[in-house]
């Protein structure tokens, strides 16, 4: 939708940091590059007490830098939003790097006065093998809509507004309140997302607003995100009870994986202790299914698409199968420990 220039409103945009000096640079250059009237837009970066040289890089650009003690991105969020003047705030991380129209972009998805939450995609930054599977994977690292989809109700755990790259009309905040800052990292937006919606609010998910991300270049940063991720999750329950959509999700996905454990267990034990050679086939079946039905999938779109390596096809099902154990054991850890009681 075509808009004049004196109908843009003032955008705010607030970057959560803790030690990202190796990276934030890049997305402070695109930051400067972004085509958006200079009086009508603001650049607020939030720093998590770094210890590194992240305060001194932001120092020199055209920017307000704000301080906050508090641990978690959440919080961070919600200094970023107090310290803002903005009629829209768009949310983005130190590892992303942001296109010339992505705040223009943003603000033509806000013209319905209902819609209050915008989220767009998350494409890799870099070509290396985990970057290449994080968008590749059948549960992609980061959120890639393929369509625009306008919602009402966050039904799917694989469509909602990704923390990188989302923005909010500041009167939803007003009516749903300030993120919870009992989410230090992981589902830390999602519930945010969940009660812009209770308020009436609709949710554009769109591809047209886009940025690119830095994702975790070994194995084990991007197990160990994951890690957090299913603790963020396991809070969700905790703090929310079932009526989160998300909640409902993150103890289907611990209880399914649970009882494919023990399932093998017990196929185990019946292998070991009656020595009958169906439940050693039942076991092996049951044991290679999953990862077995993953490489299937891959084999087929890898092909398709013909490109190269093609080790992807045995890589990506182990990632896959390693990602969903590092999230159950996430959510598991948290669910687990004490605190962080239930809202009433």
């Amino acid at each position: 939708m075509e808009i004049k220039d004196e109908a843009y409103p003032k955008v705010s945009i607030v970057v959560p940091v803790k030690n990202g000096a190796a990276k934030i640079k890049d997305l402070l250059d695109s930051l400067m590059r972004v085509d958006y009237d200079r009086d009508k837009l603001e650049v607020i970066v939030v720093d998590g007490n770094s210890t590194d040289a992240t305060k001194e890089i932001v120092s020199k650009y055209p920017v307000k830098l704000v301080v906050e003690e508090k641990a978690g991105v959440n919080a961070a969020r919600n200094t970023g939003i107090r310290n803002s003047s903005g009629e829209i705030i768009a949310f983005t991380d130190h590892d992303c790097v942001v296109p010339e129209n992505w705040v223009k972009t943003i603000v033509s998805n806000f013209q319905d006065p209902q819609v209050g939450c915008v989220g767009g995609k998350v494409l890799r930054y870099n070509n290396d093998f985990l970057s290449r599977y994080a968008d590749e994977s059948l549960v992609p690292v980061m959120r890639i809509f393929k369509k625009k989809t306008v919602i009402d109700q966050i039904r799917s755990p694989l469509y909602y507004p990704v923390g990188c790259n989302f923005a909010v009309r500041r009167a939803a905040i007003k009516k749903a309140g300030f993120f919870d800052e009992r989410f230090t990292y992981g589902f830390d937006e999602l519930e945010f997302a969940e009660r812009i919606c209770m308020e009436g609010y609709k949710i554009v998910l769109t591809p047209d607003v886009m940025v690119q991300h830095k994702h975790r270049s070994t194995i084990q940063e991007l197990l160990r995100q994951t890690f957090r991720y299913g603790q963020g999750g396991g809070l969700l329950p905790k703090t929310k009870g079932i009526r989160s959509v998300f909640s409902k999700w993150v103890l289907l996905s611990i209880v399914g994986f649970a009882l494919w454990v023990l399932t093998l267990l017990y196929l185990a034990f019946c292998a070991l202790f009656v020595g009958s050679t169906e439940f050693l086939i039942m076991l092996a079946a049951l044991f290679f299914a999953p990862p077995l039905g993953l490489l299937i999938i891959y084999a087929y779109r890898i092909f398709k698409t013909r490109e190269r390596p093609y080790r992807r096809i045995l890589a990506y099902p182990l990632i896959d199968m390693a990602r969903l154990l590092a999230f159950v054991a996430g959510g598991v850890n948290c669910l687990l420990k004490p605190g962080n009681k239930r809202e009433k």
